[in-house]
């Protein structure tokens, strides 16, 4: 049976969800408060996280960055904002996916199986990639850089590991937009550009440039 963590402070919301997670066979354990769930999440094992944006004591986004400096488990944003700025916070703190409230139970429980299938895929993929200087353990979403450990946002190592994965093979910019942002967020593909020099800026060398970008088509990492 798969564990869900529910951080949710608005009670009848709460409990609605736990009552519909229950019925589709999920072991639940429910709190409201952001430090609550932290520690839960930090100290128990769960599958799948619910996470309520707008917590007392701690806010959902930095509970979820705090989480994932600990632990690769899917988490669920669940947010009244729907603005884009709000949902590239959350995503770049590390969750995997976010909900807007109000909400179809049936999309919420769609959107944890996804997430769980993805970390089941996941979980037989792990392994450690490597090019030249740079290392990235899909395990612990460590990456280390020249000896170092290399402090990236969610999205920054979501598309470092896409490119190293395919290392020297071009990356268009339809796939990078689709493998990294996906059908939910409706962004520019100049947002490419600006996460290219951020991680640009991080893996600066004396050595050959790891990113090579390929005019009219994308960009590749070269061995």
């Amino acid at each position: 049976m798969k564990k869900i963590l529910l951080v949710e402070d608005e009670k009848s919301i709460a409990r609605f969800i736990e009552l519909e997670l229950i019925h589709e066979h999920f072991d639940v354990t429910t709190c409201s408060d952001g430090r609550e769930g932290l520690q839960k999440a930090l100290n128990e094992p769960f599958d799948c996280i619910l996470l309520d944006v707008m917590l007392p004591s701690l806010n959902g986004v930095e509970v979820c960055r705090r989480i994932r400096a600990n632990s690769a488990v899917p988490i669920i944003l669940l947010t009244a904002r729907d603005a884009v700025t709000d949902r590239v916070s959350g995503l770049d703190a590390g969750a995997d996916d976010y909900i807007v409230k109000p909400f179809a139970i049936e999309e919420l429980l769609a959107r944890i199986r996804s997430v769980l299938r993805r970390a089941n895929w996941g979980e037989q993929q792990r392994k450690v990639i490597k090019v030249r200087d740079l290392e990235i353990d899909t395990a612990s979403y460590k990456v280390m850089f020249e000896g170092k450990k290399l402090d990236l946002t969610k999205t920054e190592y979501d598309l470092l590991k896409l490119l190293c994965e395919n290392k020297n093979r071009v990356c268009t910019r339809e796939l990078i937009l689709d493998k990294v942002w996906g059908h939910n967020m409706e962004v520019e593909t100049n947002v490419i550009d600006v996460y290219i020099r951020h991680l640009r800026s991080k893996l600066q060398t004396e050595k050959e440039p790891y990113i090579e970008t390929i005019r009219g088509v994308g960009y590749v990492v070269r061995e």
